[in-house]
């Protein structure tokens, strides 16, 4: 784990270092999500942000089973009922 030491400015601005910046591909003007978790405050990319939720629902879900075919036949399901209403 590498450590960087930065200030925050007087109006609440944390600077991010050129190292980090370059490691994370974050552009002048780029937007970051900041997340509060355990005590610590963690920096990302809304990239990155995604990629982990995408992750954490994939540990969750044996492979095999596709949530797209699973919500699409509950749909049809469920418009085969109104239909029959």
């Amino acid at each position: 784990m590498e450590r960087l030491t930065t200030r925050v400015d007087h109006v609440g601005r944390i600077l991010v270092p050129a190292k980090l910046r370059r490691k994370l591909s974050i552009q002048a003007g780029a937007r970051v999500v900041l997340t509060w978790h355990r005590g610590k405050l963690q920096l990302s990319t809304p990239e990155m942000a995604l990629k982990e939720a995408q992750d954490r629902i994939a540990r969750l879900v044996p492979r095999k089973v596709s949530l797209v075919d699973q919500l699409i036949a509950e749909r049809r399901a469920e418009a085969r009922r109104e239909s029959e209403d």
